[in-house]
């Protein structure tokens, strides 16, 4: 056994140890935030060691250009999944204060300025009709279909 193969054993090691961790700390942690924390930073590392360990173990230029791939893959989409995620999970958050019978679902047009700005287009054209409705209604004149 020389130094390579050492050194490719403890990157594999270390790897499936990260991407465990990161496995238990999903299911363990309390809230969306930490645990899409848990579920990137850590199984992130995880794989890059892993490809590490793989990379030094097999020698191949052709695998090791597949490794790199996968690593700069997953360094793109893990960040992007996350936040993705996390902004749905904050979008649809109920504040734990609040009464439950008092709950109600935020309407388009009740958001912020700032939230209705990056709002697909048929939300935002949905939350005008809403919104043009009401008005008519308060005023009494018939809203156009």
């Amino acid at each position: 056994m020389n130094a390579t193969d050492v050194i490719a054993s403890v990157a594999l090691v270390a790897g499936a140890l990260m991407s465990l961790l990161a496995g238990i700390a999903v299911l363990r942690f309390p809230d969306t935030m930490s645990r899409i924390h848990a579920a990137t930073k850590p199984q992130v590392l995880g794989i890059m060691l892993l490809m590490l360990g793989v990379g030094l173990r097999l020698g191949s230029p052709a695998v090791i250009g597949m490794l790199v791939l996968i690593v700069v893959l997953q360094f793109v989409t893990a960040p992007v999944s996350a936040h993705l995620a996390v902004r749905v999970a904050f979008r649809n958050a109920e504040d734990d204060d609040a009464d439950p019978s008092a709950a109600t679902s935020r309407r388009p047009s009740e958001r912020s300025a700032g939230a209705a700005a990056d709002d697909s287009p048929e939300l935002t054209e949905q939350a005008a009709l809403q919104e043009s409705a009401t008005e008519s209604a308060e005023t009494g004149e018939e809203h156009p279909r």
